[in-house]
């Protein structure tokens, strides 16, 4: 399956021809902050005698940021991919280091990050990359907080040159890699693309690729069977997120049997409430990461 995204950020490029860019399967943009005039300060080397080297340019800056669904995925191929498709766009790589090379701590705190929880950087496990074409800038800023990885795109174009057409974000769905691997790896896997806030049980219209994918496996595979496990974040007592994360649980059930017409004897529907977390809740982005439904897969 091939989703388009189209969003306001504009690329150089010949008049007719519109760029697009390929993210992982199952990328959500979380943020867009976009400036029709400010500055920026361009990253040109590892941090070195107490700053980072950096070169200032201005016009338009859009500040964007997607979260997906990593797994065993290392930064260095979530980027890869990426920086191919920037250099096949004629850019030209100036400069790339990954987290200890960069210089940790201090490198991350000394480069503009989008703050949380719209990104996440995790200081020994990231990875920077900035990129030229001809007074057009590009940095990508990669890194993870397993299960989840986080990409910060910074872009800024001069003042004054033509607007090229919208950004085509093409994202592939691809249902024998990404969510279905995992889950016949592992055995389980995150459904990343259903998302509710605190106390909420209610799921949206959709459509959820991940229901998509799964209700084409069991399908597919008809001595399959799946559990639904619902978690929450931490706020409340146990009893009523245990109930909550019960609630959003049979509400994927419901939308895979209406919606999919999945016999109800091959989904069931439990909730843990917040005994199962996947990161810390100290923070807003660490509760959002905490509240979701996880498929696990049934198979005796």
């Amino acid at each position: 399956m091939i989703r388009f995204l189209f969003f306001c950020l504009a690329m150089l490029a010949a008049p007719a021809m519109a760029q697009e860019l390929t993210l992982p399967a199952g990328a959500r943009q979380i943020s867009d902050r976009t400036s029709a005039l400010d500055s920026y300060d361009l990253p040109v080397g590892v941090f070195a005698d107490g700053a980072v080297p950096s070169r200032t340019v201005e016009g338009r800056v859009e500040r964007l940021t997607w979260r997906l669904q990593a797994g065993s995925s290392t930064t260095l191929q979530i980027l890869a991919p990426l920086r191919d498709q920037l250099q096949a766009q004629g850019f030209e790589i100036t400069f790339e280091c990954e987290a200890r090379a960069c210089g940790g701590f201090d490198f991350r705190f000394a480069t503009e990050v989008v703050p949380t929880p719209d990104m996440y950087v995790a200081i020994h496990d990231y990875r920077f990359l900035s990129a030229e074409r001809g007074d057009e800038v590009v940095t990508l800023l990669i890194s993870r907080n397993p299960p989840d990885g986080y990409v910060q795109m910074i872009r800024v174009t001069p003042v004054g040159t033509q607007p090229a057409p919208p950004l085509v974000i093409e994202e592939t769905v691809d249902g024998t890699a990404g969510l279905l691997s995992n889950l016949t790896r592992d055995g389980h896997v995150i459904l990343d693309d259903l998302h509710f806030q605190t106390g909420e049980v209610a799921l949206g219209e959709g459509p959820f690729a991940s229901l998509n994918l799964l209700a084409e496996y069991l399908a597919e595979n008809p001595g399959t069977r799946l559990a639904l496990v619902g978690h929450t974040d931490d706020t409340g007592d146990l009893q009523a997120n245990i109930a909550v994360s019960t609630k959003r649980a049979e509400a994927v059930r419901t939308r895979l049997i209406e919606g999919y017409g999945i016999a109800p004897d091959r989904v069931e529907a439990q909730g843990v409430g917040y005994l199962a977390p996947i990161t810390s809740n100290a923070t807003p982005e660490g509760r959002d990461i905490n509240r979701r439904v996880e498929a696990v897969l049934l198979v005796n």
